[in-house]
């Protein structure tokens, strides 16, 4: 039997969309009851930039142009944030310093600073962009290297030949290098030469660097209360035997931060710096080729 289905009366349709309404309702108020009880999300914080050190101390493959450019936009962003550290380089000898002191009074780009002081040990195009930061920021230059007569007197002397006695004093030279000083530049020295130093040259030649290194630490020194930004070689820059441990010796309050700039594979000396940044490897003709073949008949 077919029964037939009638709507419901009018106050029953009444009650159920009631309780239908009513049930939404509170469904809905449940609903903003638990939104309201999470806390929204918190925006994303931005990594804070990284402060600058009293000294900082950017490293270098010489002729890896890569590794220049990394190091300038190191420089030009902590720079262009407020940062103002003259800038020592050991592209200058620092006997130049007083003509590197008028060129940048009177140069008004880079091309005239290099014509004026640069020399022809190094490829001047490299340092373009530093140099011109400097004049447009007016950042000091420091000229922080030895000389090549500074360094044969050193070979000849020793380490404290480079220096006045209040620096013998301050850096103890009047006593023996330390040995893991002597050693580590050693063995970057020899390697350097594709072992094939004699004996009797790489005892100078250590001495000659660690000199370029304590007079290195002396500039930057000198420039306190100002903070300073060293450019030179990754070997310049190590913290264990290079100029970050004598300004450790003078300074040992001073805050410094060394970055190297490395190619390839190359690895780093556990503690030499506090950062490297990896570079492609250049492709050079063998350095060692000639020494290996001896000399020519």
């Amino acid at each position: 039997m077919t029964h037939a289905i009638h709507p419901p009366a009018p106050a029953a349709m009444s009650s159920m969309i009631a309780t239908m309404v009513a049930t939404l309702a509170l469904a809905a108020l449940a609903a903003l009851s638990g939104c309201a009880g999470k806390k929204p999300a918190a925006p994303p914080v931005a990594a804070a930039p990284e402060a600058n050190p009293q000294v900082l101390l950017l490293g270098e493959v010489h002729d890896n142009s890569q590794g220049q450019r990394l190091r300038f936009e190191e420089l030009r962003r902590r720079v262009e944030a407020g940062w103002r550290p003259a800038i020592a380089m050991e592209q200058f000898d620092r006997e130049s310093q007083p003509l590197l002191d008028e060129a940048q009074k009177g140069c008004i780009d880079a091309a005239c600073m290099i014509q004026v002081v640069g020399g022809p040990k190094w490829d001047w195009q490299q340092y373009y962009p530093l140099i011109d930061m400097a004049i447009s920021y007016r950042l000091p230059l420091i000229a922080a290297n030895l000389s090549r007569a500074d360094a044969s007197r050193v070979v000849r002397n020793g380490v404290a030949s480079a220096f006045d006695a209040a620096a013998v004093a301050d850096y103890h030279l009047a006593q023996p290098l330390p040995a893991d000083i002597r050693s580590g530049q050693q063995r970057e020295i020899v390697q350097g030469h594709c072992g094939m130093l004699s004996d009797s040259m790489v005892g100078g030649m250590v001495d000659a660097q660690v000199a370029r290194d304590i007079w290195m630490a002396r500039l930057i020194l000198a420039q306190r209360p100002r903070d300073v930004v060293l450019i030179a070689g990754n070997g310049h820059v190590r913290k264990d035997i290079g100029v970050a441990r004598w300004l450790a010796v003078a300074a040992p309050a001073l805050t410094v931060r060394s970055i190297a700039y490395l190619e390839g594979d190359a690895a780093a000396p556990a503690g030499a710096y506090d950062a490297t940044r990896k570079l492609a490897a250049l492709t050079r003709p063998d350095p060692c080729a000639a020494l290996k073949a001896g000399p020519a008949k």
